[in-house]
């Protein structure tokens, strides 16, 4: 994660709160706000459930899936 891709891509999405933090540090300020949270794209908005904490790959999956639906519906 670069400047340039800032530059670069529209949307810069993050799964949890600390990669926003790193795409943030990473590209410097974010006055177009093209970063943010998956999840902040529902109706539920947070973090996607991490499995390598939970082991609950199924809610992970649905939240992945859930943000991409809204986040598509966003964008047509």
């Amino acid at each position: 994660m670069t400047r340039r891709d800032y530059e670069t891509y529209d949307y810069l999405i993050a799964m949890d709160r600390n990669n926003l933090r790193n795409i943030v540090r990473f590209v410097g300020s974010d006055p177009e706000h093209k970063v943010s949270l998956l999840m902040d794209h529902t109706s539920r908005p947070g973090d996607v459930a991490d499995p390598w904490y939970t082991g609950d790959f199924e809610a992970t999956w649905q939240d992945v899936l859930e943000g991409c639906t809204a986040l598509l519906e966003e964008l047509r």
